[in-house]
């Protein structure tokens, strides 16, 4: 009986053993179970996603302009100045009227110029009275002075007395050809009296429209000295041709060109869209006065727009907006140009002089961006041309500008949810 009971002590004792060796592997895989769902935890909460918005690469047309403003005004644009002070006795024009050319235009009081024309005349018929006189003078002299010759070849007269003959020939010479340039003179002061006399009547050199007439009957007209320009008269303007003259930025003028097509927007026609060319580029910048009266190298160029069919109704003035039409590109991949980014490039050695900026696009791939290098072609108005590093129906992330800031290569990105009325 004692040997019984030893026995089944032992094996009581055995399988206590197996029974709290089966229990600690339990407890210890529920431990390292838990350890496991922890580490994953803690790994996904360090590794937080970038919430960004995700777009499809697509082939689209793309047209690249310049955009640029200025004013409208007419190819042919004369103003009439004074061209002789006078004080203006008739207007024969109102403002809006349509002349042509030789029509009457205005008048000046021409009472001091018809009698500076007509003393000129007298002058000039007096000084050929004289002349006649020098001319007869001239002939008897001239007669004497070879009589006395051909004595003193004989030898019947002094040489004091052939010279003195010779001296009264040289004067009577001499007086003749002072009226003869008196003459000339007279003529040349009746000419300038005359177009002085003439420019008191006042015609119209183009056809065109008067758009501006700034003087009354009985104003003075001045002319213009080197500090003070002179009375403008009037404006005659051809609106049969019309321009809009823009002024474009230094950085983008190198990419206009004679005969690019353009679409022009006049603010007083917001519904209307003209369309133009390019007819003229400025080959220098435009100048400005600055606030200290001191002038600067502006960095504008101009650049003429000649319109299509222009419309009576458009006036030179107005204040008009260009969009000049540089390129045209059918079917090309375009991306927003806010999804480029551009960041430093090490070299090989990793050196801070070897650094340099590329410029590129972060691709979305299995949840993760990686940054991908790309070639640009044309800019349109939000989008721009990939020429190369990126193929079409590719996602890339295209904002918003505060989560590109903060991507790198494999970091976890998720879409955002597009709001309501977004396409």
């Amino acid at each position: 009986m004692i040997i019984k009971i030893g026995r089944n002590e032992s094996m009581s004792e055995k399988n206590g053993f197996f029974h709290r060796r089966k229990k600690s592997l339990i407890i210890f895989s529920v431990i390292l179970f838990i350890g496991i769902i922890i580490f994953f935890n803690l790994n996904s909460q360090r590794e937080k996603s970038v919430r960004v918005t995700i777009e499809k690469v697509k082939k689209q047309d793309l047209t690249s302009i310049i955009s640029a403003s200025g004013e409208v005004k007419p190819k042919k644009n004369v103003n009439i100045s004074a061209q002789v002070p006078g004080r203006i006795i008739k207007i024969g024009v109102k403002e809006g009227d349509e002349v042509k050319a030789g029509d009457f235009l205005l008048k000046l009081d021409s009472s001091q110029y018809e009698a500076n024309a007509e003393r000129d005349g007298a002058a000039i018929q007096s000084y050929k009275e004289d002349l006649i006189q020098a001319d007869a003078r001239l002939k008897r002299d001239g007669s004497y002075y070879e009589r006395q010759k051909k004595l003193f070849d004989e030898s019947l007269i002094s040489k004091d007395q052939l010279e003195t003959a010779k001296l009264q020939y040289d004067i009577s010479a001499a007086q003749y050809n002072a009226f003869r340039h008196q003459i000339e003179q007279a003529q040349a002061s009746l000419k300038s009296s005359v177009d002085n006399l003439n420019k008191t009547t006042y015609t119209s050199p183009i056809d065109g429209i008067i758009t501006s007439l700034r003087v009354e009957e009985g104003e003075i007209a001045l002319l213009g000295t080197m500090n003070n320009p002179g009375t403008v008269l009037m404006t005659i303007a051809d609106l049969s041709v019309m321009e809009v003259e823009v002024q474009v930025d230094e950085t983008d003028v190198v990419g206009v060109q004679l005969g690019q097509t353009a679409n022009i927007r006049v603010d007083a026609f917001p519904d209307w869209v003209f369309k133009g060319s390019v007819t003229e580029i400025g080959s220098s910048a435009l100048q400005k006065l600055t606030a200290s009266t001191t002038t600067e190298e502006a960095k504008d160029f101009k650049v003429v727009i000649t319109l299509e069919n222009p419309p009576k109704k458009l006036k030179p003035g107005l204040s008009a907006s260009a969009d000049i039409i540089t390129s045209e590109k059918k079917d090309v991949i375009a991306v927003p140009i806010s999804a480029l980014v551009l960041r430093e490039k090490e070299g090989p050695k990793g050196t801070a002089k070897e650094r340099k900026e590329e410029e590129g696009l972060y691709t979305v791939e299995n949840g993760r961006v990686k940054f991908q290098p790309v070639g640009k072609g044309i800019t349109g108005e939000m989008l721009i041309e990939i020429t190369s590093g990126l193929s079409e129906n590719k996602e890339i992330v295209t904002g918003p500008y505060s989560a590109l800031r903060q991507l790198k290569d494999g970091t976890v990105v998720k879409p955002e949810e597009k709001k309501a009325g977004e396409k």
